[in-house]
């Protein structure tokens, strides 16, 4: 029951909060997202070396150190799985671990202090067998049954390879070099790119980092007061897809965000972006077409701004102005003043100059 229950918790099918546990994120998605299932045991993948099979534990206690080697050297030996028809011997990868680990520490230039002496060396064929138990335990190997036997990736365990080599060719192919950028400034360096670049861009970031960090660092880009940079994290957490799910739902009560993560959360569950919508109250509508608006001034989109007008909900342009100055956005003085420089119609411009002026008076 502790495996299971370590297995179902490691995939985010259940959540625990102070003693109690409720159904996680991914379980909600398992009924009508086929995908949701592999993801969920990549995520278990990733964490083979926290579950916890009874018989994987090493016989005596051993050097963390030696326990972080062999975990950092493990993914190798499971890429010469993969490359070599998914099958090797135990004392092949034995050898390939062993030498993986000596350049790992020459690549530290590890060196005794003075008046010390190194650590004795830890019992490697024992770690090595506690790591193959444990991915065996997540289902990602096949061990034999008999001395001499072939160890075997499954096939679930040659996919999860095949994805994570993926992610790195993808993190590699970064195209305007924002990969270890912070999540703000990644954007602002999208703001020129075309949306397929765009998109290739968002992809590299997001593989570089683990999920949750990545969906982290977009929200926090999005809180602040830069209406571009919010449009271009929804963009960027469109491209991460249904794992950032939480995240969204835990900003979605309250502005800036609500009207972004509402719209985001109905794609997600297959609504059209017409229809998704009517799912935001007038006043959350308004705000967002305050926000846009402030968006498209940022990026110097003059005829996209005049345009927006068009896209209003409101019937008419004093219905529009009347919202608008009762939607407390904090941007809403620039976007009326920039609206007011960019439209060619003398009256309409005029009428919302004055309304800059009265929201900047407080009237």
């Amino acid at each position: 029951m502790r495996a299971h229950w370590d297995a179902a918790r490691l995939a985010g099918l259940v959540e625990t909060h102070g003693g109690h546990a409720r159904p996680g994120w991914r379980l909600r998605a398992w009924d009508r997202d086929d995908m949701a299932v592999l993801r969920g045991w990549v995520a278990l993948f990733d964490a083979w070396s926290l579950f916890h099979p009874a018989h994987a534990e090493p016989a005596a206690p051993v050097d963390p150190t030696a326990v972080a080697e062999v975990v950092e050297a493990m993914p190798q030996l499971l890429s010469v799985l993969q490359l070599s028809a998914g099958t090797a011997s135990r004392e092949e990868l034995l050898d390939l671990l062993d030498q993986r680990i000596t350049e790992l520490r020459d690549a530290r230039c590890e060196l005794p202090a003075p008046g010390l002496t190194m650590a004795p060396p830890a019992p490697l064929p024992e770690l090595f067998d506690w790591a193959l138990d444990r991915l065996a335990g997540v289902g990602a190997l096949t061990l034999p049954q008999a001395p001499g036997g072939e160890i075997a990736l499954t096939p679930l365990g040659s996919w999860a390879v095949w994805v994570k080599l993926e992610q790195i060719c993808v993190a590699a192919q970064s195209p305007a070099g924002n990969i270890e950028q912070s999540a703000e400034d990644m954007l602002r360096g999208c703001v020129r790119l075309r949306p397929g670049e765009a998109r290739a861009e968002y992809r590299a970031w997001i593989a570089a980092r683990t999920v949750g960090t990545a969906v982290q660092e977009l929200l926090d880009a999005a809180c602040g007061d830069d209406a571009l940079l919010r449009q271009l994290a929804f963009e960027a957490l469109r491209v991460v897809g249904a794992p950032a799910e939480p995240g969204v739902r835990e900003v979605s009560a309250d502005l800036p965000l609500r009207p972004y993560a509402l719209l985001w959360l109905a794609e997600q569950e297959g609504g059209d972006a017409e229809d998704a919508h009517a799912l935001l109250t007038r006043e959350e509508s308004t705000w967002l077409w305050i926000d846009t608006a402030a968006a498209l001034n940022d990026h110097g989109d003059t005829e996209l701004l005049v345009r927006h007008i068009e896209a209003a909900h409101q019937p008419t342009i004093p219905a529009l102005l009347d919202e608008v100055r009762a939607a407390g956005h904090p941007l809403t003085v620039q976007v009326l003043l920039a609206l007011a420089a960019a439209h060619p119609d003398p009256a309409l411009a005029k009428a919302v100059r004055r309304a800059a002026f009265q929201v900047h008076t407080g009237g």
